[in-house]
């Protein structure tokens, strides 16, 4: 049985293949920026665009499969998105089971084509191990600045190796934004710890900001595990509800990329037990936001997240 569903997605992938090369434009950014001798590269999130993107400056072309407010855990490529895969010199995903519903689709791509995985670049101690899923870790490693700046120097050494005649210019911006890195993750180190300590409690819909908690010394609940792929229940709304009101937390937040119906129900909770938590606002965890807004880029998104935490839990 399982043998014969791999026989039908292999089909049904390299069919949607030729379906795409079937109707292949010639003013695809793909065709454009090979027309114009450049490197086209695709990446999964909107999060690796952008750290792609200040590496290549405008030697290369840069496109993200998935747009602002998009939950990765739970996203599928369609044939658009494969035509645009096509296409790509090099594909960049982040790897650690994030493009959970990509896996399948990535794995046949990396038979053809280019295709890194941008946490491979990073040592497995550094890595947050979650028992949510066995031999797993953590695949949220952008909450952490100065992780993601690894991430961002990893990555550039395989550009340049792909792209050596623009290997100089790619390591010049590297060094550039990695000073950029470094200098909002001290920031942001500091701003947390203006947060008293007792109130320095982080509770978001799914459990995404494991990282951001271990560097900057705040401690993180979410109602729902490490990917939203997993469900949440009563006995975990209670006992949210519970340690949220033991705890006198002020504010919770909802996620940009996740339904808002998780936290809803854990204020309705404290409400029932005559705890008043606000509403702390929006953060953005898994995607960035719009990209002609304050959180379009990722050292954008870090500082909209720390400024709503600071404000709401100060």
């Amino acid at each position: 049985m399982k043998l014969a569903l791999k026989r039908r997605f292999t089909c049904s992938f390299f069919l949607l293949l030729l379906l795409a090369a079937a109707c292949n434009p010639q003013d695809t950014p793909g065709a454009l920026a090979h027309q114009q001798g450049k490197l086209y590269i695709v990446t999964t999130t909107g999060i690796l665009a952008d750290a792609v993107t200040n590496v290549v400056g405008d030697r290369a072309v840069v496109t993200a499969l998935m747009g602002p407010g998009v939950d990765p855990h739970l996203y599928k490529a369609a044939l658009g998105d494969l035509q645009t895969l096509r296409e790509a010199d090099v594909i960049l995903y982040n790897g650690l089971h994030l493009e959970g519903k990509m896996g399948e689709v990535l794995q046949k791509l990396a038979r053809q084509k280019v295709v890194w995985a941008a946490a491979e670049g990073l040592p497995e101690n550094l890595l947050r191990r979650t028992p949510e899923f066995q031999d797993s870790h953590d695949p949220h490693i952008w909450f952490d600045v100065s992780l993601w700046s690894r991430v961002v120097e990893h990555v550039s050494r395989k550009l340049q190796q792909q792209d050596p005649q623009n290997g100089a210019y790619y390591q010049q911006n590297t060094q550039r934004y990695r000073a950029q890195l470094d200098s909002l993750h001290q920031w942001t180190k500091e701003q947390i710890a203006s947060i008293p300590a007792q109130q320095r409690i982080l509770i978001t819909a799914h459990d995404a900001f494991g990282y951001f908690g271990s560097a900057y010394q705040i401690q993180v609940r979410g109602l729902q595990g490490i990917s939203t792929v997993s469900e949440f229940g009563l006995q975990d709304v209670s006992s949210l509800v519970n340690f949220i009101v033991d705890r006198k937390v002020k504010a919770v937040f909802v996620e940009s990329s996740v339904s808002q119906k998780a936290i809803e129900a854990v204020l309705e909770g404290c409400r029932q037990k005559g705890h008043a938590v606000k509403l702390g606002g929006t953060l953005y965890s898994d995607a960035l936001g719009d990209s002609q807004g304050p959180a379009g880029t990722y050292a954008g998104m870090v500082q909209v997240n720390v400024g709503k935490i600071v404000k709401a839990l100060r």
